[in-house]
């Protein structure tokens, strides 16, 4: 287990207040430290995320999803 899981199992245990304690923390050591985030998300992020959230991506996950295949909202009725 990498370092950074540690401290993300620990953070998994504390109460909400605490955890965002902890996140202001980490915020100022990466001011401190010069970290920044990336400013463009690595697609490999997003795949690693849904990998690990499902348990994996099956044979039939569509890779090839574009705006255009995403239905059109339907305009929603004046409420009275």
């Amino acid at each position: 287990m990498s370092l950074a899981e540690v401290i993300y199992a620990h953070t998994l245990r504390l109460p909400e207040p605490a955890a965002r304690e902890a996140l202001a923390y980490i915020k100022g050591l990466e001011d401190r430290y010069g970290v920044a985030l990336p400013a463009v998300a690595d697609p490999q992020d997003t795949e690693r995320f849904l990998a690990a959230v499902s348990g994996g991506l099956s044979d039939d996950f569509p890779d090839d999803i574009a705006d255009d295949d995403l239905g059109l909202d339907a305009p929603r009725q004046a409420l009275d």
